[in-house]
């Protein structure tokens, strides 16, 4: 099984990641991570920091000569900012010191006033740094793998934004498929849907117009999942649980859905279900909607897996409003400007995409096993096999 660990501030020296759990013989570059990486740079809305951010790797451990060893692969980002000037050298510095100027007025929304109070610090920067999505870039960077690995089993993940604050994909809008990726990637807002996409920008300027910020839904569409990850026999099996709590995990998201879980909540049960038929052609039953998200009891049957992710509006503000208070002083204030995006949302559904893919690839480890690819491949496909068989 996966274990993802990262490490690193914001404003740090560099972002470290370590992978435990890849089987050996996985091929895997630099440049395939960069790839990744770079298209969390994208989306109409992200602020001045996405023009110069480089994200700088280098594969410290657990890859020789391009593939994986089975040991831990550890990868480490550099902040090119922190090589750039000495800005952030004292502020950020690991020696002991203190800081000249201490953030002191919270910003509702975020992390600040609730983690100082949990440890005892009096500088909301103590806090945010970590809290920071900019440690999204380590879960991109480790997810970029976990999608190598899964592609060996022919499964591809892609998202997409269906909703920017008031502007929404019309239900009976289609889908992208893999073969589309390069054109919601190419959309300013990486969104499928061109009218909506223009309605998008329009809610974005509007937004930036008065120094305020943007949420929006991204929807992550994953092809070929193997049938039986996941089970229904512990709560923490279930995998619909598992994508919940990683989508939930993301920085500001707020709310996920399974499939069409809150329309359907709405629904008698007559018409909440995916009908299920025999492909004789194929030798293999089929749901006939997506209803629930690819997903039942907990365990993937087999059709696309469908998961979406609402985030807030950003609680960081280019022209600071919201009302809070100074912690030191104790007086009422507004929030403090850190550099910010108008939205972020374009780039969660990236983020998105590496949460499903460490959860998938984690469950396909636990089900299929081995030490290497070629052992992961195998066992998969004689697993599939089995499948067909008892099924036939």
């Amino acid at each position: 099984m996966l274990r993802l660990l990262t490490a690193g501030e914001s404003h740090g020296q560099a972002l470290v990641v370590v992978l435990e759990g890849l089987p050996a013989g996985l091929e895997i570059t630099v440049e395939d991570i960069q790839a990744e990486m770079a298209r969390r740079r994208l989306g109409y809305g992200r602020g001045p920091r996405q023009r110069f951010e480089v994200d700088e790797l280098t594969l410290l451990g657990g890859v020789r000569h391009g593939r994986t060893l089975g040991s831990p692969l550890a990868i480490e980002i550099r902040n090119t900012e922190w090589f750039r000037s000495d800005r952030w050298h004292d502020e950020m510095s690991p020696a002991p010191g203190e800081t000249k100027e201490p953030l002191t007025q919270v910003r509702p929304g975020h992390a600040d006033l609730a983690g100082m109070q949990k440890y005892g610090f009096t500088d909301a920067r103590d806090v945010l740094e970590r809290a920071s999505a900019r440690e999204t870039a380590a879960r991109v960077a480790a997810g970029a793998v976990a999608k190598r690995l899964l592609s060996h089993l022919g499964v591809e993940i892609i998202s997409h934004v269906i909703q920017m604050g008031s502007a929404r994909v019309p239900a009976e809008a289609a889908r992208p498929t893999p073969a589309d990726l390069d054109a919601v990637d190419e959309s300013p807002v990486r969104c499928f849907d061109n009218v909506a996409a223009d309605a998008m920008i329009a809610e974005v300027k509007a937004a930036a117009k008065d120094g305020d910020s943007l949420g929006g839904v991204v929807e992550v569409l994953a092809f070929g999942v193997p049938i039986g990850l996941g089970s229904h026999v512990h709560w923490d099996r279930k995998l619909d649980g598992l994508v919940a709590q990683a989508l939930m995990s993301i920085q500001a998201v707020k709310g996920v859905e399974i499939g069409d879980g809150f329309e359907v909540a709405g629904r008698r049960g007559s018409a909440a279900h995916d009908p299920i038929r025999w492909n004789s052609d194929d030798g293999r039953y089929e749901r006939l909607s997506t209803l629930a998200g690819g997903l039942e009891g907990g365990i993937t049957n087999g059709e696309l897996l469908v998961a979406r992710a609402a985030m807030k509006p950003l609680a960081t503000l280019n022209v600071p409003t919201l009302e809070t208070v100074d912690t030191a002083t104790k007086e009422s204030a507004v929030s403090f400007k850190e550099r910010t995006d108008v939205t972020a949302v374009p780039a969660m559904g990236v983020v998105a995409e590496t949460m499903v893919a460490l959860v998938l690839a984690d469950e396909a480890q636990r089900k299929f096993g081995g030490d290497s690819v070629a052992e992961f491949v195998r066992n998969a496909e004689a697993a599939a096999a089995a499948t067909r068989d008892r099924d036939a």
